[in-house]
């Protein structure tokens, strides 16, 4: 007989070790006759969610009942026949007690897990030279398991903002909505790579699974491939033959090559227009150490989507790239993707790009990317409001703290004449991000779309700030907005701005075309808007995206020059 020192049940099962209530290690010895006996009373729950509870020591789902003076004593010498059900009862429930504490307890069994957040890697030893492998390991590891159709992996937005925060496995499953969670750290130990990965149940926080691997720098392209496999084999995910291939794919055996991709994909990560030159500069090594490297490739492509190069250049090369990409590996959804923005924005082929959009989604069904070019497209482009919004959703089901998918999908609302819920995006990504100067224009464009103007001359002094602008110079042209609105209204204050970009011109600063057509545009001055529209057509303006929808056109949209303008600009009638 054992016995559990915390809740005093008694056990006739010697195999037993731990206590089916409360998980505490049982003793040797019978309890006391005299002792109360007590009875957990389980309620209906999911088991799954009832065993894990229980697991962790909650009582809200049970309820004690007190020893009572004529209750049976819980040692029989006897068995009668109304004593055989009860004990049969009891036989099975402790039977799945034992297997239920130990599946939810260690980890998840044979179950499949359907959703994983893959955390940035710990740097452990700080150097700033495996900074990028602490990053981009774990990227590329998302890209290997997103291919997989039944795994829902969170995407590099939602997972890297606890980078540096001591965040709770539990917590990160919680927030993202995950059932488990993969830790890792990279450290370099003489001229071996170690990296140790940790596969977390979400719910109570148990590792379910964890490696360590050393290997020299040169194996880490064949390494990449081996954690992908055991790690989603220790997901108990389903594979087909092509997924599993997929998966352990190592798209190169070159170690440099590899590297210089990891390199690149630190720096396209940043965002900024130098980060971006640099991380076509590490792709285009990559491809000169390995020819046929097709992610290198896509990295190529995905960069001169964000260039800085002029739009006829740019758009040549994100389109050789991508079929490059495809040339060398068929299956990979990326550069459909980047071949759908070739004909969305360059081509103006919008059945092409929704093919191409499609087929990237078919062959990675976890490419945020693909969704939310899809969806920019339909709304700004081809009259399908309620699709584009619906894949914006889908966008951000998978990347919820994407800021560049958040704040095009507010324009979408925008588009829509949903200023309201706009308006509560924007606000919701700049909690997120209080730095991010596109929330703040955006934000601005709805509030003068709404009538809201002091708001909107208070998002545009925010973003003056984070742009650099003179404190002194802001304060000025803010004063001079704000009396020329409050004196004239809109008129006024489209005057004043129409003033202030004249000055800036005059001062040596190149102002598009565009902008002085979106000014005359709103002072409901036609002719001068028609004439900024063309010769920004004729300069080949690319700043003309969205003007199919826009609210700022709104005063000249019925003008017969306005059908001319779609037509010129390439926009479906």
């Amino acid at each position: 007989m054992k016995r559990c020192p915390e809740c005093r049940r008694d056990y006739a099962d010697e195999t037993l070790n731990y206590c089916l209530d409360d998980g505490a290690t049982l003793v040797d010895g019978p309890a006391s006759m005299n002792e109360g006996s007590t009875a957990i009373l389980h309620t209906t729950a999911p088991p799954m969610e009832a065993a894990t509870r229980a697991q962790i020591h909650t009582t809200d789902q049970t309820s004690v009942m007190p020893h009572a003076s004529d209750a049976i004593p819980r040692r029989q010498n006897f068995f009668t026949a109304r004593s055989i059900i009860p004990i049969s009862i009891a036989l099975l429930a402790i039977i799945g007690g034992v297997l239920g504490y130990k599946y939810f307890a260690f980890g998840f069994g044979s179950a499949q897990i359907n959703s994983i957040a893959v955390m940035p890697f710990v740097n452990a030893g700080g150097s700033a030279e495996l900074e990028y492998l602490s990053d981009g390991i774990p990227e590329s590891l998302m890209n290997h398991l997103s291919q997989l159709s039944g795994l829902s992996v969170k995407a590099r937005s939602s997972v890297f903002r606890y980078k540096g925060k001591d965040a709770e496995p539990e917590q990160v499953a919680s927030e993202l909505k995950v059932q488990a969670v993969l830790n890792g750290r990279v450290a370099q130990v003489g001229d071996n790579l170690v990296i140790s990965l940790e596969l977390v149940d979400g719910r109570s926080g148990n590792q379910i699974w964890g490696e360590q691997y050393s290997r020299k720098l040169g194996d880490l392209a064949a390494l990449q491939s081996e954690i992908a496999r055991d790690v989603s084999q220790k997901l108990r995910v389903r594979l087909t033959g092509a997924e599993e291939n997929r998966v352990v794919k190592n798209q190169t055996q070159n170690a440099e090559a590899y590297q210089l991709y990891l390199q690149g994909r630190y720096n396209w990560n940043q965002r900024t227009g130098p980060t971006t030159q640099k991380a076509i500069d590490y792709f285009q090594r990559a491809v000169e150490k390995d020819p046929g490297y097709a992610m290198a490739y896509v990295g190529l492509a995905e960069s001169y989507v964000l260039s800085e190069l002029p739009f006829d250049e740019r758009y040549a090369k994100v389109q050789s790239s991508a079929l490059k990409a495809l040339e060398i590996d068929p299956t990979l959804g990326e550069p459909h993707a980047a071949l759908g923005s070739y004909y969305n924005v360059y081509a103006s082929d919008f059945p092409a790009a929704e093919r191409e959009f499609r087929k990237a989604i078919e062959l990675n069904p976890n490419y945020a990317t693909a969704y939310h070019w899809m969806a920019e497209m339909f709304v700004e482009a081809v009259d399908r409001p309620d699709e584009s919004l619906a894949l914006y959703r889908k966008a951000l089901e998978l990347e919820p703290y994407s800021l560049a998918i958040g704040t095009d999908y507010a324009m979408a609302l925008y588009y829509t004449r949903r200023y309201d819920d706009a308006i509560a995006e924007l606000k919701r990504l700049i909690e997120l991000d209080p730095n991010f100067v596109r929330s703040y224009g955006y934000l601005e464009q709805v509030y003068y779309a709404k009538g809201s103007y002091e708001e909107a001359i208070a998002c545009a002094e925010k973003r003056a700030a984070l742009q650099g602008e003179k404190p002194e110079e802001i304060a000025r042209v803010k004063k001079d907005l704000v009396d020329a609105y409050r004196k004239d209204g809109a008129r006024g204050y489209w005057t004043g701005v129409l003033k202030l970009v004249k000055d800036d011109e005059a001062k040596g600063r190149k102002i598009p075309p565009v902008t002085y057509a979106s000014i005359y545009s709103r002072l409901n001055r036609p002719d001068e808007a028609f004439a900024s529209l063309n010769k920004a057509l004729d300069s080949g303006d690319t700043g003309l995206f969205g003007i199919k929808v826009s609210a700022e056109w709104d005063n000249i949209r019925n003008d017969p020059r306005f059908v001319e303008v779609l037509r010129r600009a390439k926009y479906p009638l």
